[in-house]
């Protein structure tokens, strides 16, 4: 390796200072004079150089952001002159490193310094590994000077034997930044500082590889884009020339969106916005991705049945007969459509299909719990309307957009669903189902129920406008059927805007009736079976519906049928069972196990929940329709018990302040009812729901826990055939609730005989089917008391006993 580096005499020489600017040793370089310093300090050379002494000499130090370096070189003044440009200047060669001391003084306006110059001292022989340095920069400087054409200098660095002069060679290198000379300049040890002039080629010609690459990359893209341009337009005029041979159009329709438009039926205002946009088009180029967004609108547009409408059936009588075969009971919802058609009828009749540029659409929510049929009725209407149907599926979607459409400048950008509906339906007037609107969500995307508020007001939906169209569609003649299975989820001003038809379930006539017409004929096609080799009695349906299945709907019923369907073509396949079979009620054990639901009234009289005191049967609402809810009550032993009330069953708040009332009734009236209430001073009272796992709130349990109450006190059982619903108060009124045709419903399945209601809820027996009624006793009152007299059997033990 070099040895340390020797120090000669001092050196005193006037600083030529370079601004952003390192000149190495073996470096010629032109100086501008024009600049002060430099003249100053060529012309103080001039004046201390001595006659016959040599080439005046100066100080080349490099001055970064003004701080001079540690560093500078010995230069020697070779001509003064006029560079190129006409200016003075003169030509400096740098001859070797000086190390910068004190300052001094000396002739001109010159900055005077005391140098001491920086001798190499390098072994001989060099070493082998400073050898292969040598080498390997000599190969880097000649790659990188052929990939520049310098093929001269490339011959000169092959013919430089010195290390500290190869090194110092690179400051030609013009990649090189100040700092990257500076550190070059200041680097004494010369195999060090040809090791750092290697790492920075290194470095450079590296990234010049990247950068080439990725070059030649863009380039290529390049020349793909443009050979495609080519060919596509060579592409063009073959068709073109093809056209002409064969005496065809210029132009295809097909390609030709201003043709299309002009041809098509469309409203006024749509047209102008198309021809609009048929304008851009025409301007946009071929590569632009802004005609491609302009192609989908427009084929959007032209899809649009803009004028198309089906004609509706005004045969009256035929449209219910098609409403009565599809669907059995939901006489509510065929009512409904029937007047709606007498309407139409009578509208289309006088001339007034449109009235201020609204058509007669209507809105209709029907709800009710799963399984009645409220789905497949969408298609029955249309079917019996004859208008066509799409089904528009919202549960779940929590996206506005789905409802309005994406804004077109979005990647992917598509109409809302109701456009994609109608334009599935290709007509302007179909029936649209919104199915599950009650499970619509939101979140940071937008809220669809209110984007559907539009949508479902006749008022405003004959201008509906898309956020993917712009342009105003009419749905005024649209027929909107929105399903739902609880109102609470539903947004108020969205129910608003829709007439209510409940469907409240089926009665368990009715259920027989479609399964008959309906379901069997379905599942013995699923099964692979003939109409005639099975066959199920109505008492065999019956009793699926009454003991095997306990729902509001049929859906259950259907998978029953369709299990017992399944057991007896297997049997057959086996051997097992010869077809035709008719079922009758004593196979069902034997296909599809016991029944799940056996009605109270038909237990024994042992096991039935109220042979007990302080057990009462109680009606409820809940999601799937109307159900029955036992009520059991207890006295804790004064000496173990706490005093107080206690409530299981997870009730809510509402049910929790009913179960205080009826006790606070009891304890202020108990005398009255001849009940020994002073007891409940003293020991505590629990209350139960039973299903505990299932939450449970409303204030119609409250006559059920009065009763409860008043058979624990009393010891008198509550009749098992009688079950009661509504609000008590503190006087012992009996106030209204709602739901009473599910609760009805709900009793006659379970197999109740006698309902005790609120007086005040008398009117909406109307609502109850007809043979409800008559299998049903059912009890309006005003009063507890009444309640007590008709719940409550006789005494059989004396009453303070009991207690």
């Amino acid at each position: 390796m070099a040895s340390e580096s020797m120090a000669s005499a001092p050196l005193t020489l006037p600083v030529l200072p370079l601004d952003d600017e390192v000149v190495l040793p073996g470096m010629v370089v032109p100086l501008d004079l024009s600049d002060n310093d430099v003249r100053a300090a060529v012309e103080a050379a001039q004046a201390a150089a001595r006659p016959g002494a040599g080439k005046p000499r100066v100080l080349l130090v490099p001055r970064v952001d003004g701080t001079y370096a540690g560093t500078g070189v010995l230069g020697t003044v070779e001509q003064v002159g006029r560079l190129s440009d006409g200016d003075p200047g003169a030509l400096v060669r740098g001859r070797g490193r000086v190390r910068i001391g004190a300052g001094t003084t000396g002739p001109g306006a010159a900055l005077w310094v005391e140098g001491t110059a920086v001798e190499e001292n390098l072994p001989d022989p060099l070493p082998g590994s400073v050898t292969e340095l040598v080498k390997e920069y000599k190969a880097l400087a000649t790659t990188w000077l052929k990939k520049r054409g310098a093929w001269q200098v490339v011959d000169r660095v092959q013919q430089i034997d010195g290390v500290g002069a190869l090194a110092d060679n690179s400051g030609y290198s013009p990649f090189l930044t100040v700092a990257q000379r500076v550190e070059l300049l200041e680097t004494a040890d010369p195999v060090a500082r040809l090791r750092l002039a290697t790492a920075q080629l290194r470095e450079h010609l590296a990234e010049q590889e990247v950068a080439e690459t990725i070059a030649k990359d863009v380039q290529e893209g390049v020349d793909k884009q443009q050979r495609e341009f080519l060919l596509r337009r060579q592409l063009e005029a073959v068709r073109k020339e093809l056209r002409e041979l064969n005496g065809e159009a210029e132009g295809e329709e097909s390609d030709d969106y201003r043709a299309r438009v002009e041809a098509a039926d469309l409203p006024g205002k749509v047209r102008e916005a198309a021809l609009k946009e048929v304008e851009k088009l025409e301007r946009s180029s071929d590569q632009s991705p802004e005609g491609s967004w302009i192609r989908t609108w427009l084929d959007t547009i032209l899809e649009l049945p803009w004028n198309e409408r089906t004609e509706d059936r005004y045969d009256i009588r035929g449209a219910r007969a098609v409403l009565d075969a599809e669907h059995a009971g939901l006489d509510d919802v065929k009512e409904r459509i029937t007047e709606y058609l007498a309407v139409r009828k009578r509208r289309a009749d006088r001339g007034l299909g449109v009235v201020g540029g609204r058509r007669g659409g209507a809105v209709l929510a029907l709800v009710g719990p799963p399984g009645v049929g409220k789905t497949s009725l969408g298609e029955s209407v249309a079917h019996a309307m004859g208008r066509e149907f799409v089904r528009v599926a919202l549960g779940g979607v929590r996206d506005e957009a789905e409802i309005r459409g994406h804004r077109r400048t979005y990647v992917g950008a598509l109409p809302g669903r109701i456009v994609r509906a109608i334009k599935e339906a290709g007509s302007m007037n179909p029936v649209v189902l919104l199915d599950e609107i009650d499970k619509v969500g939101s979140d940071f995307r937008g809220d669809p129920a209110a984007a559907l508020l539009e949508v479902l007001d006749p008022a405003q939906n004959h201008t509906f406008r898309d956020h993917y169209l712009e342009v105003e569609l009419d749905l005024s003649d649209v027929v909107f059927l929105a399903t739902a299975n609880v109102l609470e989820s539903i947004p108020e001003a969205l129910l608003d805007r829709m007439e209510l038809v409940r469907l409240d379930g089926y009665t368990e006539d009715e259920k027989v009736v479609i399964a008959r017409d309906h379901l069997l004929p379905r599942q013995l096609e699923r099964a692979g079976l003939e109409p005639g080799e099975v066959v199920l009695e109505e008492a065999s349906l019956r009793k699926l519906a009454g003991e095997y299945t306990r729902e509001a709907g049929v859906r259950t019923l259907e998978r029953s049928i369709s299990r017992l369907l399944r057991k007896v073509a297997a049997q057959h396949e086996l051997g097992d069972r010869e077809l035709p079979f008719a079922v009758r009620p004593e196979d069902l054990r034997e296909l599809i196990g016991r029944p799940h639901h056996v009605p109270e009234s038909a237990q024994d009289p042992a096991e039935r929940r109220t042979s007990v005191p302080g057990v009462a049967t109680g009606l409820a609402v809940t999601g799937a329709g109307g159900d029955v809810l036992f009520v059991e009550a207890s006295l804790a032993d004064p000496e173990t018990g706490a005093a107080g009330l206690t409530l299981t069953g997870q009730l809510g708040d509402v049910m929790k302040e009913s179960a205080q009332i009826a006790l606070s009734f009891l304890r202020s009236h108990g005398a009255e009812l001849e009940l020994p209430v002073t007891g409940l001073k003293d020991r505590g009272v629990h209350i139960h729901f039973p299903a505990g796992a299932v939450p449970k709130d409303g204030p119609s349990a409250g006559v059920t826990m009065t009763t409860a109450l008043a058979s624990l006190l009393s010891g008198r059982l509550v009749r098992t055939d009688v079950a009661m619903t509504g609000e008590v108060s503190l006087t012992g009124r009996v106030l209204p609730i709602g739901g009473v045709k599910q609760k009805l419903l709900a009793a006659h399945r379970a197999g109740i005989t006698t309902v005790v209601i609120p007086k005040r809820n008398e009117a909406d027996l109307d609502d109850v089917p007809a043979e409800i009624l008559e299998k049903l006793e059912v009890h309006p009152v005003t009063d507890v008391r009444q309640v007590l007299e008709i719940a409550l059997a006789p005494a059989e033990v004396p009453v303070g006993a009991a207690a």
